[in-house]
């Protein structure tokens, strides 16, 4: 491994160092970039930028690797990975305030503060980093009960384009605090981040396999069923390509400590009686039980897009049954939102689509040598569904095109967010992303 790569005084691995190809290559892509730099403080972050400066290098900034663009690595340029900025530290136990480092996973967050009976909503996987996940919002297992995981953030330390180490909160930096709760990595390279924790004492997670008698009625009585659940009951309906063809309902309940086994019993009762069940399982689990650890299937591209849908109605239902009966295998995930996801004033965060009532991920299955026209021909179904969105959760978008920048974000929060990239990254030093240019200042939309 390489402690110098020229004037850079980070550890850094480059192209023909032992572990370069590793270093190299994320979860949905694999790339080829000058260097891979490793800081351990705010100062060698500002280094490698400043490095990155001089040479000209096209900056990846990866937390765990898991963008769906492949952006945590790139050709050519410079990566800055954070793993070894992944401290989880309690500041304040009455407050239940917890700093996380940018490079932690979401499992080390989950084991650090499960001694403590709390928890923070965010993602469904163990290896998930907390940087990239919280940047753009922060989708979870409680997110009806506590909202996004931006909005449990209370403050965040960034290293700007120019090297400055700056605190935000609402006190400090407002505006570009506003824009890191859903903006993306637009803005510079979160080093750490404040969380207000959330009591996770009795939660029950599981799951209910049905066979796929009718897809659109089982949607339908999914869809009844949550309206009417309490905020403590998030769920996720997902249809598996294969057959015979069959729908699982993953479940959480996070109720309050006192929660007793029937009241349990009667919120995820409807969950359990939607259609012809043929497994079952519900049991009290440890938050750091119920996340996932993300593989990747081998001899498969994944290609990945999502859809925020205010209304859950016939017709996006029947769009979603015509994408999973297509010719190419195609896995669909219908999450559940409301609650405390959507009593947050949509303009309080750069994460704006707070009115969806449901999130439609859609995952098409190609072989690993499918090239990208083939991709955009797979897509086709998949533009249906996505026809009755308005909105798009970047984390889950294997796309950055003008349309998709102008689905994240409506022109209001887009033009919010051009005028703080303009103060804090006006030459786009941070551009791989679903990138908000500092000029011009046009959305997308218009």
């Amino acid at each position: 491994m390489s402690l110098q790569h020229t004037d850079l005084a980070v550890e850094a691995v480059r192209p023909g160092d032992d572990g370069y190809e590793a270093a190299a290559r994320v979860f949905f892509a694999s790339g080829e970039p000058a260097l891979v730099t490793r800081p351990r403080d705010p100062d060698e972050v500002a280094a490698a930028l400043a490095h990155a400066g001089r040479h000209q290098l096209a900056v990846s900034v990866r937390s765990g690797g898991h963008s769906p663009l492949g952006h945590s690595t790139n050709t050519g340029g410079m990566v800055i990975d954070l793993s070894h900025l992944d401290d989880v530290r309690v500041l304040d136990v009455d407050r239940r305030l917890v700093r996380v480092g940018g490079g932690a996973t979401w499992g080390q967050v989950a084991a650090a503060l499960d001694p403590y009976g709390w928890g923070i909503t965010a993602g469904d996987t163990s290896s998930v980093g907390v940087g990239g996940l919280t940047l753009g919002g922060g989708v979870g297992w409680m997110v009806r009960r506590d909202g996004l995981a931006i909005d449990s953030l209370v403050g965040a330390r960034v290293v700007t384009a120019d090297g400055r180490l700056l605190t935000t909160s609402e006190r400090d930096h407002p505006e570009l605090f506003w824009a890191l709760r859903g903006g993306g990595g637009n803005f510079g390279v979160v080093v750490d981040f404040d969380f207000v924790a959330q009591p996770v004492t009795n939660l029950h997670f599981g799951s209910v396999a049905y066979r796929l008698d009718d897809p659109a009625d089982l949607l339908v009585r999914w869809r009844d069923a949550m309206r009417l659940a309490l905020e403590e009951l998030s769920s996720t309906l997902v249809l598996m390509p294969g057959a015979p063809a069959a729908a699982t309902v993953l479940l959480c309940y996070a109720g309050d400590p006192g929660t007793t086994a029937a009241q349990v019993d009667a919120a995820t009762e409807p969950l359990f009686e939607l259609g012809t069940v043929t497994r079952a399982n519900l049991a009290e689990r440890r938050y750091p039980d119920i996340l996932e650890d993300a593989q990747h299937p081998p001899g498969l591209r994944l290609v990945v897009r999502n859809a925020l849908v205010p209304i859950l109605d016939d017709a996006v239902i029947g769009a979603m049954i015509r994408l999973h009966a297509a010719a190419h295998p195609t896995a669909i995930a219908v999450r559940s939102l409301g609650g405390a996801f959507g009593r947050v004033p949509a303009e309080a965060t750069a994460f704006a689509h707070r009115d969806a009532e449901a999130m439609v991920v859609g995952m098409l299955m190609l072989p690993d040598t499918a090239t990208d026209a083939e991709a955009e021909r797979a897509l086709v179904g998949w533009r249906a569904v996505a026809a009755h969105g308005t909105g798009t959760y970047v984390n889950f978008q294997g796309s950055a095109t003008a349309a998709d920048l102008a689905a994240a974000y409506p022109p209001a929060t887009y033009a919010r967010l051009v005028a703080v990239k303009r103060v804090y990254d006006p030459t786009n030093r941070f551009a791989l992303n679903h990138n908000v240019a500092p000029a011009p200042a046009e959305n997308p939309a218009a």
